[in-house]
């Protein structure tokens, strides 16, 4: 099939490289424009822009597709026969999602109509869920309100983080639109039992609030890590980022947030997690074991106090 692919991060690559090895004609793939990445804020092209380019494929990043006429005559006279979109992050106009013959179809990291939205992978982990996937839908005007052509689901396990789970869905969905692709599907129209939307994430949904059960941090951590990243406060309003932990069976009576002793288990709203990885500012993350030898957290000290203390 003649097909234009739209997509910007990691998760869409898979797709990308699965509908090019499949001999699909991509008459052209469009990202997000280059931004200022890393520490150095260097320019940099996202990740499916630099895998388009490593195909040989022509790569278009406008900025806005509001109101912007050129931009559409120029998508419809590309005459695809289906558009494939995966976490894009343009909202596509309808003259751009009834351009192709078979109209846009998008990969989303979710079994909907459960998370439509911005952060459903993390949102499932937070949740508690025991269950994620991917659905191949039909685009239209709505927030992932299209009709559902394929799916598919995978566990979601006390171990499971969201590079895990993101790793697991950006396979899925690619193996997923190739076989739609290939075989066709039946539309089907999405339940309105059980919608759920995943909003999108900001820097203080990491922060950790000790009031919580341990079960819940847990899941905080594991969802929101690498990003945006889970963090507390030392009593002086240092950052402290936290990379991994596990609850643990320790008894307490002590306020949440207290340090219980020097294995580093944190007192909880409900039951006790041990912190396994943490990050000082402007340092690298490290083991518990390894932190510790550079910043003392004595047993007795109470994180998450300085409440007033903006993330950065």
């Amino acid at each position: 099939m003649r097909l234009v692919f739209m997509g910007t991060p990691d998760f869409a690559v898979p797709a990308l490289r699965a509908l090019h090895a499949r001999g699909h004609d991509i008459a052209a793939v469009y990202s997000q424009p280059p931004r200022p990445a890393g520490r150095g804020k260097a320019v940099r092209p996202s990740p499916v822009h630099r895998a388009a380019q490593e195909l040989g494929l022509d790569v278009r990043h406008p900025v806005s597709l509001r109101a912007n006429q050129a931009e559409w005559d120029a998508f419809a006279a590309l005459k695809a026969d289906a558009a494939i979109v995966a976490a894009y992050g343009l909202i596509l106009p309808p003259a751009m999602l009834t351009a192709p013959r078979l109209g846009c179809l998008n990969i989303h990291a979710s079994l909907l109509p459960r998370w439509r939205g911005a952060s459903p992978i993390q949102s499932a982990i937070l949740a508690g869920d025991t269950q994620s996937g991917v659905t191949i839908m039909q685009m239209e005007a709505g927030l992932d309100t299209g009709p559902m052509l394929r799916a598919d689901s995978v566990p979601i396990t006390t171990a499971t983080t969201a590079t895990t789970l993101h790793d697991q869905l950006a396979l899925m969905g690619a193996e997923l639109v190739v076989h739609v692709l290939a075989e066709g599907a039946t539309p089907v129209t999405q339940p309105e039992d059980g919608v759920t939307y995943a909003p999108r994430l900001t820097r203080e949904d990491g922060r950790i609030n000790w009031q919580d059960s341990a079960t819940a941090i847990d899941r905080r951590i594991r969802a929101l890590t690498p990003w945006p990243g889970t963090f507390t406060t030392l009593p002086d309003g240092t950052v402290i980022k936290i990379g991994a932990a596990t609850p643990c069976a320790t008894r307490h009576s002590a306020l949440p947030g207290t340090i219980l002793d020097d294995d580093l288990n944190i007192a909880c709203g409900e039951g006790a997690i041990r912190l396994l990885a943490l990050q000082r500012p402007g340092r690298g993350m490290m083991q518990a074991d390894a932190f510790l030898r550079g910043q003392s957290l004595p047993p007795g000290l109470r994180l998450g106090e300085d409440t007033a203390h903006t993330h950065d």
